[in-house]
């Protein structure tokens, strides 16, 4: 059985997708969600689903190693950032080579770097006056948003779009494209 880990610091609306779309499954499970907020409400979705949960600090995941060891030990097949805003320490990319994934808000490589996520990317495009937008699957590296391309999907930009309905476009993207691309991933 292949395993997966799920790094994640909001609402968990992507880790939700992930979480129904392997709940049934018996080539994949998700064995363990890491938030670095622990008032998350993705922990509490992962608790609702059976999937063991932890919080941690900023020490624990860059200095103490403790989130290093966690990985170690549990040795997932794929780490998966949905909405997992701070930048993996070099280290664990070392550790887990080509195993992290991220999903961004944008067409990479436009619109990406330290502090482009969320609106902030959603802003900026509306108002650069872009025509179209999406979603990128990549690999993560040391530097933001510079990973290798999984996987890009797109969507067009209506003239009277605000930043709000390009993020619900977004979304919908989002929830269509992230699990089956893990999914394709770990065959």
């Amino acid at each position: 059985m292949k395993k997966i880990v799920i790094l994640a610091s909001g609402n968990g609306t992507n880790a939700q997708s992930i979480i129904d779309h392997f709940a049934h499954s018996h080539l994949v499970k998700i064995s363990l969600i890491l938030s670095n907020k622990p008032q998350a409400y993705v922990l509490e979705r992962g608790t609702k689903a059976g999937i063991s949960v932890m919080s941690f600090n900023k020490f624990a995941f860059a200095k103490a190693e403790h989130v290093q060891r966690l990985l170690n030990e549990e040795q997932p097949d794929l780490i998966v950032l949905a909405g997992f805003l701070w930048k993996i320490p070099s280290f664990l990319i070392q550790d887990h080579p080509n195993k992290i994934i991220n999903i961004h808000p944008a067409l990479l490589p436009n619109y990406g770097g330290k502090g482009m996520y969320g609106m902030n990317v959603h802003r900026a495009i509306i108002e650069n006056k872009e025509k179209e937008s999406g979603i990128t699957i990549h690999y993560v590296t040391e530097n933001y948003d510079e990973g290798a391309i999984i996987k890009h999907a797109t969507c067009t930009i209506g003239k009277e779009d605000t930043a709000e309905d390009l993020a619900a476009k977004i979304q919908v993207l989002e929830q269509k494209h992230f699990a089956i691309t893990i999914e394709e991933l770990l065959q």
